[in-house]
C-alpha cells in the first residue's frame, strides 16, 4: 500500500492513473469492519482504491469530542494492508486547511433537519472537507456507509450543486452479531452502555416489521417510548421520514427510512433502517 501525506504527492500519483477507474473511501480513521466493507465494495467496482484518514476539525461542534476522537493510525494501516487497499492519504490539518479559511454551501433544509438540528454547522464541515478530498484525489466513484444516511444525502447535494464528476455509492450498514451498528465511537461504550444501546437497532427492527403507512404517528410514538424507557439511554430523535427529502413520511411516501440518534452514557450514537 502506498501512503501519501501531502496533496502534491497524491495529485502527482493520480496524474498518471492511465484511465483506471479510481474508487475512494474517505474516513476519519479508527477503522472497523464497516469501513473495510466499503473498501471491499470499492475493489469490486474500481481498478484502484484509495482510502483517506483525516479527523476533520470543521465538522465537530464540541472541541472535547474532537479531542477524544480515536486516532489509532498504526492499527488502521495494518487493517488497510490486510484488505489490500492500494493507497492511503493521511494528511495533517495544516495540509488540508489554510488559516482563516471560509466555506459555505447552500444545501437547503438538509442542513437543519435531524443531525443538522443537533449538530449545527456539522454539514458545512462535512461538505468542506469532502469537496477538498474529491478535488485532491479526483476519484471516479466514492463509497459511503448507509449509517450516515443524511451525510450521504448532503454529499450527493454538494456533488450536484458543484457539478463534480464523481459517482456516489451508498453501502449497507455493517452490524455486530447482536445488531449494534458498527461505529468508531463504540469503543467509548462501557459494557452496560453497549448492552443498553442495543435498544436502538431493536426498535428500528420493530418499526420495520410493524410498519403501517396509515398510522405512522402512532408507530413513531411507540418507538420513541421503547427507547426512552431503556435505562442509560437519552433519546435525541427518532424520525420516520421520506428517504429522498428527510421530511416526515406520509401514507403516500414511496421511500421510507427510520433514523435515530441517542446517547448511551456519554457516547452519541446514530442508526437507521430502510423501511420501504
Amino acid at each position: 500500500m502506498k501512503i501519501f501525506t501531502t496533496k502534491k504527492e497524491i495529485a502527482q500519483y493520480f496524474t498518471h492513473k492511465e484511465n483506471k477507474i479510481v474508487g475512494f473511501v474517505p474516513t476519519m480513521g479508527a477503522l472497523h469492519q464497516g469501513h473495510l466493507s466499503l473498501i471491499k465494495q470499492a475493489q469490486q467496482n474500481s481498478a484502484e482504491v484509495a482510502c483517506s484518514i483525516f479527523v476533520n476539525p470543521t465538522q465537530f461542534n464540541d472541541p472535547k469530542d474532537l479531542e477524544k476522537y480515536p486516532r489509532p493510525i498504526a492499527a488502521d494501516i495494518a487493517m488497510l494492508e490486510q484488505v489490500n487497499c492500494d493507497i492511503l492519504f493521511n494528511p495533517t490539518v495544516n495540509e488540508i486547511y489554510d488559516d482563516n479559511e471560509k466555506w459555505h454551501l447552500n444545501i437547503g433544509d438538509l442542513e437543519h433537519l435531524l443531525e443538522g438540528e443537533f449538530r449545527p454547522g456539522h454539514y458545512q464541515g462535512v461538505t468542506q472537507v469532502v469537496y477538498k478530498l474529491f478535488s485532491i484525489v479526483k476519484p471516479d466513484v466514492a463509497f459511503f456507509g448507509q449509517k450516515d444516511y443524511q451525510q450521504f444525502m448532503v454529499i450527493s447535494k454538494m456533488v450536484e450543486l458543484l457539478n463534480m464528476p464523481v459517482k456516489l455509492v451508498m453501502c449497507p450498514i455493517q452490524r455486530e452479531s447482536d445488531g449494534l451498528a458498527m461505529s468508531s465511537r463504540n469503543i467509548h461504550l462501557t459494557p452496560a452502555d453497549r448492552s443498553n444501546a442495543l435498544i436502538l437497532s431493536k426498535t428500528l427492527n420493530w418499526v420495520k416489521y410493524n410498519f403501517n403507512a396509515d398510522d405512522i404517528p402512532a408507530l413513531k410514538q411507540q418507538a420513541e417510548l421503547m427507547i426512552s424507557n431503556q435505562p442509560g439511554i437519552e433519546l435525541e430523535y427518532l424520525e420516520i421520514v421520506d428517504g429522498k427529502t428527510l421530511h416526515p413520511a406520509t401514507a403516500n411516501t414511496k421511500s421510507i427510512v427510520a433514523l435515530v440518534a441517542a446517547r448511551a452514557g456519554k457516547t452519541r450514537l446514530i442508526d437507521n433502517m430502510l423501511i420501504a
